[in-house]
């Protein structure tokens, strides 16, 4: 990897990190050398690899903006290309849920700009070649049913969702048999939700993981990114998108809006049912935590179209197993259960430095250990000597400098950090220390804020301890 990073920059590499790579098997790097950085992505898959070279060169040269590829290794198995940040329009959701300003009239206007290149990607396929697509050429019968079946195998079985397996097979066939008769000429993404679109800075977006694309009906992406589960896109938006498509659909070509919008709620259904094949595989049985997050949104997204939409075709026993899905008291208890074991649980200690550092007892070697000797000592006076920082005297000794609050505000920065990336990547312990000299005042304090902090803004398990009073 070095090697191509060096022949293809001219410079060697200072820095590589290993990146999340969510729910794909292929495996990121971000290299860094003296002027020049990239992403390096490493794939056993030459297919898939030889998909995504060809698209990316076929949208770049159709104005679209995703990732520039800069070079490929002999065997195609890894390959470099342009690094577009770390900003997803998933993560700008969290940060403006965290913001309480969750699809306010900048997102919505973002999300029309989405939509807007949306149609321009599936309008662009004219004249691709489809037999580099992989692993289909087109979005037909057989993928339909790839779905359908990774729905029945991963997520019905894993979840203990009952169902008659004949009754189940007769309406997938209706459901195969009229969903193939939708026109499928454009060019269908595949994956269009918003963990594969990027924000630059400036809130120019990019597209990234279309190596999974080829032929197929416009009424699926848009059905992927209304009704991203992660995405918790509230329903008044939802409907509001979905006519800003209709509409600037049909300067395009003719459309029945209620037609489209009946055969569209169908292939959300199935979007649905293929993404929890995903949860259930990903989820409930490699463990992966933000899989199974994900199926509390799923259900309420089929519970609602359930409850409010008329779908086009009958198919009754199908019907039955979506309301089972959503009425599972056993998927409950299993997910309850998951979440509990797999949730993070952060130790917070307060210490003496005298007496030495907290034992880790996790077995992950310890972690945050902050210095609290450099902020105001309260045990410097004789009224202090006999209370502790978890005492309405010392906590308003403290109100009077604000070091106290600057130090913690870093604090909660950096620790935050850590939090959100251990909680993503499945961890399950964080110890963080704060020593002083005695152990009594300043580091408490800390320990109590950092403790409060934790359980005000995150759902994770906390447990505070103050060593040097337990003894």
């Amino acid at each position: 990897m070095e090697k191509l990073f060096e022949k293809w920059s001219g410079q060697r590499s200072v820095d590589m990190v290993r990146m999340s790579a969510h729910g794909s098997n292929r495996v990121y790097y971000r290299i860094k050398g003296s002027t020049k950085q990239c992403l390096a992505a490493v794939n056993g898959d030459v297919r898939e690899n030889e998909a995504f070279f060809y698209y990316s060169d076929y949208f770049k040269n159709k104005g679209i903006s995703v990732p520039e590829v800069y070079a490929v290794s002999d065997d195609k198995t890894m390959y470099l290309l342009e690094d577009l940040g770390d900003t997803t329009l998933y993560d700008y959701l969290q940060q403006k849920k965290a913001d309480n300003a969750s699809f306010d009239d900048d997102t919505i206007a973002i999300y029309k700009r989405v939509i807007d290149c949306l149609l321009k990607i599936q309008f662009s396929g004219c004249d691709i070649d489809y037999s580099y697509s992989y692993p289909r050429e087109a979005f037909d019968s057989q993928s339909i049913r790839w779905d359908l079946n990774y729905f029945k195998y991963n997520f019905l079985k894993l979840a203990y969702i009952p169902f008659d397996e004949q009754l189940l097979e007769n309406d997938f066939d209706t459901l195969v048999s009229y969903l193939s008769r939708i026109d499928s000429a454009t060019f269908l993404y595949r994956d269009f939700q918003s963990r594969n679109i990027m924000l630059s800075a400036d809130n120019d977006l990019y597209f990234i993981d279309y190596q999974g694309g080829r032929r197929g009906p416009l009424h699926y992406d848009l059905a992927s990114l209304l009704y991203d589960a992660k995405a918790e896109m509230p329903i008044e938006v939802r409907e509001q998108l979905l006519s800003y498509y209709i509409d600037n659909l049909s300067q395009l070509l003719p459309v029945d809006a209620k037609q489209f919008e009946q055969e569209f709620y169908l292939f959300v259904l199935l979007r649905i049912m293929q993404a929890m094949g995903a949860y259930g595989y990903r989820g409930l049985y490699e463990g992966k935590e933000h899989f199974v997050k994900s199926i509390a949104h799923a259900r309420s997204n089929m519970q609602w179209i359930l409850k409010n939409k008329t779908l086009p075709v009958a198919v009754p026993h199908l019907d039955t197993v979506w309301r089972a899905i959503v009425d599972s008291e056993v998927l409950d208890q299993k997910v309850a259960t998951f979440e509990q074991s797999h949730m993070l649980t952060v130790s917070v200690n307060s210490f003496s430095f005298k007496r030495g550092y907290p034992i880790d007892v996790s077995g992950n070697g310890g972690g945050f250990v902050f210095d609290c000797r450099a902020l105001p000592n309260p045990g410097r006076y004789p009224q202090y000597k006999h209370v502790t920082g978890k005492d309405r005297e010392v906590i308003d000794f403290f109100k009077n400098y604000s070091e106290m609050d600057e130090f913690l505000n870093l604090v909660f920065d950096i620790v935050s950090r850590s939090v959100k990336r251990y909680q993503e990547r499945g961890f399950t312990s964080l110890q963080v220390n704060f020593g002083c000299t005695g152990g009594q005042h300043r580091s408490v304090y800390c320990a109590e804020n950092m403790g409060r902090y934790l359980r005000d803004n995150y759902n994770c398990n906390v447990v505070v301890r103050h060593l040097e009073q337990e003894k």
